[in-house]
């Protein structure tokens, strides 16, 4: 059995998501850059350990960017110069900052979202599938490679609006969450807002 396999028998997607949305708080409103950045490193390893896939390139190239994005406003001390661009303490902590927040939104989001989700009543429905989408889209990422980005991403919706609701596709019983995924899920919650009793 691979870890895929195990992370989807150990836990149910209810008791993933409710784990998400307690985990979440303690990244959005970490004030201190360095803290976020080990969050989100811990977010990349759960993401891996999970059996998702992990795109380094696609993860290093998006972070790359809204570091750069974030200099067009540069403020604090210059750290270095080329030409008329500079790199700034301020922008670059921010940059760094907002970076890692993204990614390890995203990455939480892999790890506690799954496709058999069910939320029950309207509104639930429609998150429900508006999270199913997501993480549908998420798992596909990788087929996106950017020799023809907009023909990708078109075949890509094409794909995702081919497919049925997840609640109306033919599915296993539902999985419960094993008294051991309790307890991992327990240390995973402590871990996440270990950084808060640093602050």
């Amino acid at each position: 059995m691979n870890r895929r396999e195990v992370y989807e028998n150990l836990f149910s997607a209810k008791a993933l998501f409710i784990a998400g949305v307690i985990i979440m708080p303690a990244l959005l409103f970490n004030p201190i850059t360095e803290y976020r950045v080990i969050q989100f490193l811990f977010f990349w390893f759960l993401t891996w350990f999970s059996g998702r896939k992990v795109n380094f390139i696609f993860t290093i190239l998006i972070t790359l960017f809204i570091i750069t994005f974030n200099q067009l406003v540069p403020y604090g001390r210059i750290i270095f110069s080329i030409g008329a661009f500079k790199i700034t303490s301020g922008a670059l902590e921010a940059g760094i900052h907002r970076a890692v927040t993204l990614q390890g939104l995203v990455m939480l989001s892999r790890v506690t979202i799954r496709q058999d989700l069910k939320i029950p009543g309207s509104f639930g429905q429609l998150l429900g599938e508006s999270l199913n989408m997501f993480a549908a889209v998420m798992n596909r990422k990788y087929r996106i490679t950017g020799k023809n980005l907009f023909k990708e991403i078109d075949s890509l919706m094409l794909e995702l609006s081919g497919e049925p609701p997840t609640n109306l596709q033919p599915h296993a019983a539902e999985v419960r969450t094993k008294p051991a995924g309790f307890i991992i899920i327990a240390v995973l919650i402590v871990l996440s807002w270990l950084p808060w009793f640093f602050l």
